[in-house]
């Protein structure tokens, strides 16, 4: 218990303390307009409030994320507790922040927008095009885990559900944002934390007992699944995601003052590293052990919603049933939902189509939900199964751009580029020893990390010093 507790109130200290310090690198304005009124337009550039935004934005990053990474992460034990905690704090809500932050005074850009400006126009390609197919992935695996526990709850098969998900996909994604997405899913948002929150209750005042950290309470196997690198790809979401960077752009486009950002954007990262904590905590604690969680996951074919069924049927009874319902398919549809609106709005930004016209809006719609129905076909374990490592690598670059923006306007550099590098080698080192990609020897993976690693550092150097000239000579000219 003790150990949940010091990362759990790190996790607390850390809004009030790195979060003020990122409002002072980044020089957070309160009397800046934001384009939620500079570029308003009724359909996604719309001004909410604080705690409407917030919850939104938690929803969208959330999902399952912090709940199925975080179970299946606790198999490593209370080690995971520290990649949550410092993971969350150092990365992850560096990385929100910064995604929020730029995506503001860019005008609510998407990300491919802001990667260009900094990566360069190459990389646009590329990363525009990974993006777009995650961002149809991720509404197709939302739409196919869903469809499958509804169809296991009802009379209606799978391809029922498919359709009704898909067809609610379209209208919420086609509507203006503070329709359905304003009104709905705050509450979505608040049902996440009250279920993470009673279940923490129940096992606080409860006979269980959450394990201290020690390095040898873990199970896992050091040669198939050693922590370094696959603990980090497998809590992904509780700790750092890529996918995030996103979702940024929507809630930049509403809120009304940059003193928002840390709340918003910070302050979510740092919330659904809280569900993340409280759920390693919970699931290790419930089965008695690291040891028994991990036999639990294998009689139940590593499902992690399984895992959640039972520790909520089993303590919260009658509730605990809408809570899963809430948290196993309401919050996965609305993740979906998001990451459609995403594809479209970064489609509608790099081909400059304008979105206040619904016909507009239908023609971008219509090819993208065609291939995510296309994508729903295929097995589920197949589409998740590189879902993980993609969505870490788009991190890395969300990382990297944010340290050449501040570098480039000589700001403290180092609170982005740290984190850049450390993800570089996470993501190289999985891509070359795990046996999803390259499979290859422990050595190789160090080598080839360290590398790359080296690589990325002298072309961030010279990329710097590059556009740090560029700038000089532009305003000499005045």
């Amino acid at each position: 218990m003790t150990t949940f507790i010091i990362c759990l109130s790190l996790l607390v200290i850390s809004y009030f303390t790195y979060g003020k310090l990122l409002d002072k690198i980044f020089g957070v304005k309160t009397n800046v307009k934001t384009p939620a009124s500079t570029s308003y337009d009724g359909i996604d550039y719309i001004p909410m409030p604080k705690w409407k935004t917030f919850l939104i934005q938690l929803l969208n990053i959330a999902g399952l994320g912090p709940i199925f990474g975080a179970i299946l992460g606790a198999t490593y034990g209370p080690v995971a507790f520290l990649w949550i905690t410092l993971g969350g704090i150092f990365i992850g809500a560096v990385h929100d922040y910064a995604s929020g932050f730029i995506s503001m005074k860019m005008s609510g850009r998407s990300y491919t927008e802001f990667i260009c400006r900094y990566l360069g126009r190459h990389t646009k390609v590329v990363i525009s095009i990974t993006i777009l197919l995650l961002m149809i992935l991720v509404g197709a695996v939302f739409m196919a885990g869903p469809a499958g526990i509804l169809s296991n709850m009802t009379s209606w098969n799978y391809s029922t559900w498919i359709w009704i998900i898909l067809v609610y996909y379209l209208v919420a994604t086609l509507l203006p944002v503070d329709k359905i997405i304003g009104n709905i899913y705050p509450i979505f948002g608040a049902a996440l934390i009250f279920m993470a929150l009673a279940v923490l209750y129940i096992i606080i005042t409860g006979d269980y007992s959450i394990p201290e950290l020690s390095f040898h309470n873990f199970k896992a196997d050091p040669e198939a699944f050693p922590i370094m690198p696959t603990m980090f790809v497998t809590i992904a979401c509780g700790a750092i995601s890529g996918f995030h960077a996103t979702q940024s752009p929507m809630m930049a486009r509403c809120i009304t003052n940059q003193k928002q950002v840390r709340g918003v954007f910070f302050g979510a990262m740092i919330s659904e590293c809280i569900i993340a904590l409280i759920w390693a905590a919970v699931a290790m604690a419930f089965f008695g052990g690291v040891t028994e969680l991990g036999d639990a996951l294998a009689q139940n074919s590593n499902n992690a919603a399984r895992i959640i069924d039972i520790i909520t049927k089993n303590e919260l009874g009658k509730i605990g049933s809408i809570l899963v319902l809430i948290g196993v398919v309401a919050a996965p549809i609305s993740t979906g939902d998001t990451a459609f609106r995403s594809a479209r709005l970064i489609i509608a930004d790099s081909l400059k189509i304008k979105q206040t016209k619904m016909w507009r809006r239908i023609a971008v719609c219509v090819p993208i939900f065609a291939l995510g129905y296309f994508i729903t076909t295929v097995e589920f374990d197949i589409l998740w199964r590189y879902f993980g490592w993609i969505n870490q690598a788009l991190a890395v670059a969300m990382l990297w751009t944010a340290a050449l923006y501040l570098g480039v306007r000589r700001k403290n550099y180092w609170i982005a580029l740290l984190p850049a590098l450390f993800m570089t080698y996470v993501v190289c080192d999985y891509f070359v020893i795990s046996n999803q990609f390259l499979g290859l020897g422990y050595w190789y993976g160090v080598g080839a990390s360290v590398g790359i690693m080296t690589v990325f550092t002298l072309i961030f150097v010279r990329t710097l010093r590059i556009i740090r000239e560029q700038r000089r000579v532009k305003y000499n000219r005045f």
